[in-house]
């Protein structure tokens, strides 16, 4: 242990230790996090299936996976992959931030990589990023820089302080810009049915359900912003008792228009009818990738925003496009952009200063 490649190799095999360690740790905040459970109770994890907590001896980071062949030592119900891939992937991610960064710094993207790997998961299975990941990530990365000032490329406290929230805001507003122009130009979807078909808008306590032939949702999530509009052209509609005949219907989260006339939703109970066309609203993204780009300004600098953005972009309107072919599909498919967001955050980490001197040096 005398010479500096068996140091380099013993502290390598550390740091992919730990990176499994986290991983696991990390498979419980992916699987409870979107379900609003605790982290932290029950303390040890659970199969899934029967909820039986798992005896540490099968809880072994990568090999408890492998040696159990995929299952659950008591049902036998099967383990998904996932699990075995996030930890292999914050291993490999913790061995390369180690072996890439002064000690210091590389804590510090430990912190970074937990982030990444846990959003990405998250948003790839329930298209959310939860607040603990962003808002909390965002703090985490200020504190981090103003302790280690070099993440913002200075050796004083209080300018990689100031320079960490300056990143983070912009990271917001840049995408919040982007979003906002991507509402402009795409916030409305006509949807012409093939032929009519019914519909049915249901009271459930504060939220409803609707229906339109064998598609069904909540209501609340067709509507993301106050001003957010749903309109029903319809052959006939009858609104609680009352016959509306063939009329256009244009709702609000809250409240419905017909012709001159509204009416707020909480008087209504149901509306139902048949519908021929609808104009429903919607998001170029959701507003957790604001706050997940803010995320990632406050840990890499405001250098990495426009660099992330663009290479999120970009490998994510090729594998959209990509899928859209393959599947045959239209223009509802729908892909998460947080992991094109964590694949832009990384390629910046590691290559991002390497590319854009390239680029520069091109122009």
């Amino acid at each position: 242990m005398d010479s500096p490649f068996a140091y380099e190799i013993f502290f390598s095999a550390i740091a992919f230790v730990l990176g499994a360690v986290v991983g696991s740790f990390l498979n419980v905040c992916i699987y409870r996090l979107p379900l609003d459970l605790s982290v932290n109770e029950p303390r040890r994890s659970f199969c899934p299936s029967c909820k039986k907590q798992i005896a540490w001896h099968h809880n072994l980071p990568l090999l408890s996976w492998l040696f159990l062949r995929a299952k659950c030592a008591n049902c036998g119900a099967r383990i998904a992959f996932r699990y075995f891939a996030v930890e292999l992937l914050t291993a490999l991610l913790f061995l390369a931030v180690w072996r890439s960064f002064p000690w210091d710094v590389a804590i510090a993207y430990w912190v970074f990589m937990s982030l990444l790997v846990a959003a990405t998961f998250i948003d790839f299975e329930h298209f959310i990023i939860p607040d603990e990941i962003t808002l909390g990530g965002t703090a985490a990365g200020i504190l981090a820089s103003f302790l280690v000032p070099s993440l913002m490329l200075t050796d004083r406290h209080l300018v990689a302080l100031f320079t960490s929230v300056v990143s983070a805001a912009l990271g917001y507003l840049l995408l919040w810009g982007v979003l906002e122009a991507g509402k402009l130009a795409f916030g409305r979807k006509r949807i012409k049915l093939d032929a009519p078909a019914p519909f049915t808008w249901t009271r459930q306590g504060d939220d409803a359900e609707f229906v339109v032939g064998e598609e069904r949702g909540l209501w609340s999530d067709n509507f993301s912003r106050e001003k957010d509009q749903l309109l029903l052209h319809c052959n006939s509609a009858v609104l609680d008792e009352r016959d509306l005949g063939a009329t256009n219907l244009r709702f609000y989260y809250n409240r419905v228009s017909i012709g001159d006339e509204e009416l707020q939703l909480d008087d209504v109970q149901a509306i139902h009818g048949i519908v021929r066309e609808l104009t429903i609203p919607r998001e170029a993204m959701g507003r957790g990738d604001l706050k997940f780009l803010a995320c990632i300004g406050a840990f890499l600098g405001w250098r990495a925003i426009p660099f992330t953005i663009f290479i999120a972009s970009f490998f994510g309107s090729l594998v959209g496009v990509t899928a859209m072919i393959r599947s045959r599909a239209d223009s509802k498919l729908a892909l998460p952009f947080g992991p094109f967001l964590s694949f832009g955050a990384l390629s910046y980490l590691f290559i991002g200063e390497q590319l854009i001197a390239w680029y520069l040096g091109l122009l």
